[in-house]
């Protein structure tokens, strides 16, 4: 399967709390990773995002926290920054060789999903320090993962919905070049997945589940949850050495993934937003003036930007096919494509 942490220098982490939770995009390296966001939803709850304008000061990011909670979940951020901080990443406040205190720059945005199971539980600070603790203890930096399930009902996609059907945390990669493009998915859209005419997914790509059909007439009398508050949200990540405006590029194009996946995306109660992340190394990227790659540069940004709106589509199939049935989660109520698929 592939999966985010096919891009060299990331780890993923989650804090799984059955009705809603914490996924954290973890750089291996205390060193960080150059950011972008594109922010496309009416409704967003996000964190730091004015930080990552091309035009501003900080280029690089320690993570990146995806939650649940609503607006309450951006509190795992901080969380995220003390156990980051404690593992010695962040900013030096007083210089490098000062053992005083640092500040990693964690960017974060949450989805809604305060109407499945208990309203009032809401991700916490400690989950996102769980969240980092999952990724840097629980991925090795060869790419080995732990048990455990990498897509579906955990980290933030425990409490998912995708229209009338449960959503998840969905992951997708793609070569391009020398390089990886890879995407880790919230998919928690007002819109729907499925089309009401064929049963299929709108979203396709290399997903083996893609052109599956559900039972239609299962399908058409599901109800959607209400109020209809909803988000997607996901990071794109590469290990091209781009520079900032480039990734927010990766990040606008990105959006072009869920646009395909979901009908409508991108409503006035929607938060969609998407973060790009590079994890080049800082040698790399101030002191390349061009990938070092036998493809012209305009071209290569060109095939990393249609990777990134492939892998994006791909991960919210992934996350809806692999959310957990009903039958495992009764107390949610909510019916998984998995319950009706044929």
């Amino acid at each position: 399967m592939s999966m985010l942490i096919d891009v060299p220098g990331l780890a993923l982490g989650h804090a799984s709390l059955t009705d809603t939770g914490v996924s954290a995009v973890v750089s291996t390296s205390p060193a960080g990773m150059v950011g972008a966001v594109d922010v496309r939803g009416g409704g967003p709850g996000t964190r730091e995002t004015d930080l990552l304008e091309p035009h501003n000061t900080v280029e690089r990011v320690h993570a990146i926290v995806l939650a649940g909670g609503s607006a309450f979940g951006l509190a795992a951020a901080d969380g995220a920054m003390v156990e980051l901080e404690r593992r010695g990443y962040g900013f030096p406040v007083f210089g490098e060789d000062n053992p005083g205190p640092r500040v990693p720059i964690v960017p974060a945005a949450v989805i809604f999903d305060l109407i499945v199971g208990d309203p009032n539980h809401r991700p916490s600070a400690a989950d996102g320090a769980a969240a980092i603790r999952d990724a840097l203890e629980g991925t090795t930096l060869d790419g080995a993962v732990a048990a455990g399930p990498t897509s579906g009902s955990v980290g933030a996609g425990c409490g998912a919905t995708a229209g009338v059907l449960r959503g998840g945390f969905g992951q997708a990669s793609q070569q391009v070049d020398q390089y990886v493009v890879a995407a880790a998915v919230v998919a928690n859209p007002v819109g729907a997945v499925i089309d009401p005419a064929t049963g299929r997914f709108f979203g396709g790509g290399d997903h083996p589940d893609a052109t599956r059909r559900v039972d239609l007439e299962k399908f058409n009398n599901l109800e959607r949850p209400t109020p209809k508050l909803n988000t997607t949200i996901g990071v794109v990540a590469t290990n091209a050495p781009l520079a900032p405006a480039q990734l927010k590029r990766l990040a606008m194009t990105g959006h072009d993934g869920i646009a395909r996946a979901v009908r409508p995306a991108h409503s006035p109660l929607d938060g969609d937003t998407l973060f790009a992340v590079s994890t080049a190394t800082p040698e790399e990227f101030f002191t390349q003036s061009r990938p070092q790659t036998d493809v012209d540069p305009v071209e290569l940004m060109a095939q990393l930007s249609a990777a990134s709106a492939a892998c994006v589509e791909a991960a919210i199939v992934d996350a809806v096919a692999s959310a957990e049935s009903t039958a495992d989660s009764p107390e949610l109520g909510i019916t998984a494509w998995r319950d009706i698929a044929l």
